[in-house]
């Protein structure tokens, strides 16, 4: 049998950003040439891979999707196969995604299903977004699945278990960046400057009436800026700021609004401080929305056929561009207990192993109800 762990190591020590997966490419294409090429076909997309595994009596196909790049991140868990690219890290277990996909993809070509089959290695998911341009590509006019599935790791869910639910799973999100442009000057002469780190603080204050003031009480969102730069030295008023943040929103009309609402008041701080403006939303991420039909089916599945334990979870803020497949394509998507005390995104990520066989348990089982039928 393949050794998985293996693979999972080898490709958590080549984490690469966004569109930039080259060694990541070239490691899953070695292995994808070494199995029997007269069952599948092979397409690539800029850094990304399509793979259809022809069925044996197909009706119909059915896409797994899985993502490949990794974060900006100085990885800390002094495990002896981290990250050997400086600065990089799959601290949102993509290496444990891929390995799960490269493994199911193993078994169906050796196995082979009725349905066709298209695995789809997706780059730039934690930005600038590969879904949305994926989409567009001729390979997925030619090859569009019926429905689409995909996972995700859960740090905090033990492992032996998924967690999903039908409707919204992951929100709409958004980031956020506002440049304020004033005029600098010494800090003895304030009246002859316009200071942008004054403008900037009271925007920040402002930003957070939104979501108190202008979105429904039973509605959620939020607004979070998470990082401001401006100004020099203590002793010069700073003639720039920067706010960095994100929007999160679980529907698309209240994103809809709430971007309105903010430049609605940037224009405000605009007027208020005679300074210039601008904002850039940098990648925004369709929500997560499950399919009623497919996610029950699967859940059913699963508690029928396996010892997997199925949990039927709240949705969460956090964002996922899988969720332009779903808008374009019916599926879902599903939590995978992974184990860590530590959460995604964190530089001492790490998952437990074993979560791995879960997961290729999960999607064969799934797989090989699903396509026979």
């Amino acid at each position: 049998m393949t050794d998985y762990i293996k693979i999972r190591r080898d490709l958590h020590q080549i984490p690469e950003l966004g569109f930039q997966e080259f060694k990541t490419n070239e490691y899953i294409m070695s292995i994808l040439q070494a199995l029997p090429q007269d069952r599948m076909e092979i397409k690539t997309w800029k850094t990304g891979i399509f793979v259809k595994v022809k069925g044996t009596n197909p009706r119909k196909m059915i896409g797994y999707r899985t993502d490949m790049d990794g974060l900006p991140l100085i990885e800390e868990t002094e495990l002896p196969y981290k990250s050997r690219h400086d600065g990089k890290m799959h601290a949102c277990g993509h290496d444990i995604h891929m390995t799960i996909a490269i493994a199911v993809l193993h078994d169906v070509v050796n196995k082979p299903i009725n349905d066709d089959v298209l695995f789809i290695f997706q780059p730039a998911e934690e930005g600038p977004g590969g879904a949305q341009p994926m989409l567009q590509s001729e390979i997925i006019k030619e090859w569009k699945p019926d429905s689409i599935f995909a996972l995700h790791i859960a740090p905090e869910y033990p492992v032996g278990t998924i967690a999903t639910k039908a409707g919204l799973l992951f929100a709409n999100t958004s980031e956020l960046f506002i440049d304020l442009v004033g005029k600098g000057g010494h800090a003895a002469y304030p009246h002859r400057t316009n200071d942008m780190v004054i403008a900037a603080c009271q925007l920040v204050g402002q930003l957070q009436t939104i979501i108190s003031r202008n979105i429904d009480p039973l509605d959620s969102a939020v607004i979070t800026i998470g990082k401001i730069t401006g100004g020099t030295v203590q002793n010069i008023i700073a003639e720039t700021a920067r706010l960095e943040g994100t929007i999160r929103t679980l529907t698309p009309e209240s994103m809809k609004k709430v971007k309105s609402r903010i430049e609605h008041l940037v224009n405000g701080v605009a007027v208020g401080y005679e300074c210039d403006t601008s904002i850039d939303y940098g990648a925004n991420y369709y929500q997560v929305f499950n399919d009623e039909n497919y996610v029950n089916d699967f859940m059913d599945l699963l508690e029928k056929k396996t010892s997997i334990k199925v949990i039927r979870c709240k949705e969460a803020m956090t964002g996922e561009d899988f969720g332009y497949f779903l808008k374009e394509i019916p599926g879902f998507m599903f939590w995978l207990g992974a184990g860590s005390k530590y959460g995604l995104h964190h530089a001492k990520l790490n998952p437990d192993e074993d979560c791995i066989a879960v997961g290729i348990e999960a999607v064969t089982t799934y797989l090989r109800n699903k396509g026979n039928m």
